[in-house]
């Protein structure tokens, strides 16, 4: 199922064509994307995806439609959706920088997509994952800011890579680390990792990108009382915490079952109180 609107509000058949073949996002994968969970017909976390859209934009030093265009775009998806029989839909947000040779106008749409049982199963039955060499330093970032390590582009032939390479070695997901062998993030998530009634997170500093979904779990967890840091933190920290969850917009908070083939802790009750502190937020 799929429900295509342009940025002026029109709904047009998701099969058609819409982009010429010269479009920098075709040929280059020149451009950026958000992917929200939408829920009942609330979209969830909408604000900080489109903060984030605007950031990417920045440091991709392109050209972005008025936030009002977006906010249009995936209302009118999100009327156009059939609620009766899909309660939920990935909605995702795409911004190319244009044609090859134009002046820079960029392309965009919003698209509703039905959420696959893969990505259902991975809610409720957790995941296995490995640790995976990005290739980084964690401060390369700054030094390298061209590398756009904290931009959501539509680059995304090294993350998929890496999910292929996890499936062959019979995983879920990928957990990347730096060369200093501290946790990065996965190709599509977050890590959080829970030391006593404190949640940890990798800071964006590092070169990932800026959590939605652990930031609403961490704004939840401080007003339950809990303590939660922004911090580096080991690869050896994943299989001494009392829990470790990857962070999406669509899979949620995943609680991770194994790592490079270890079995970790994945205490049911815990991983309940922090689902029951994300959806706290709607």
């Amino acid at each position: 199922m799929r429900v295509l609107a342009l940025l002026d509000g029109t709904i047009v058949d998701p099969r058609a064509p819409l982009f010429r073949a010269d479009d920098l996002g075709v040929m280059r994968g020149d451009g950026i994307f958000e992917t929200i969970l939408v829920a009942d017909r609330k979209p969830r976390e909408l604000g900080p995806h489109l903060d984030r859209l605007e950031r990417s934009a920045g440091l991709m030093q392109m050209r972005l439609p008025e936030r009002d265009a977006w906010e249009r775009a995936a209302q009118a998806v999100i009327d156009n959706w059939p609620w009766d029989t899909a309660p939920q839909m990935a909605l995702k947000l795409v911004c190319t920088r244009g044609v090859d040779g134009g002046d820079g106008t960029p392309n965009g749409f919003a698209m509703g997509m039905q959420i696959g049982a893969d990505t259902l199963r991975k809610r409720t039955e957790g995941v296995s994952a490995v640790t995976l060499e990005r290739g980084y330093a964690p401060d390369v970032m700054e030094r390298a800011p061209w590398l756009l390590l904290s931009a959501k582009t539509l680059s995304y032939a090294v993350n998929m890579a890496a999910m292929r390479e996890a499936e062959a070695r019979g995983a879920d997901e990928v957990i990347f680390t730096a060369t200093d062998g501290s946790v990065l993030e996965g190709p599509t998530s977050t890590v959080v990792i829970a030391q006593g009634r404190t949640l940890l997170t990798t800071p964006p500093s590092s070169g990932i990108l800026k959590g939605t979904t652990q930031g609403a779990l961490f704004r939840a967890a401080e007003k339950a009382g809990w303590k939660t840091e922004v911090a580096k933190f080991p690869t050896s920290a994943l299989f001494e915490s009392d829990g470790v969850w990857l962070a999406s917009s669509v899979r949620l908070v995943s609680q991770v079952h194994t790592i490079d083939g270890t079995e970790i802790k994945s205490d049911a009750d815990l991983h309940a109180e922090i689902n029951r502190l994300y959806e706290s937020n709607y």
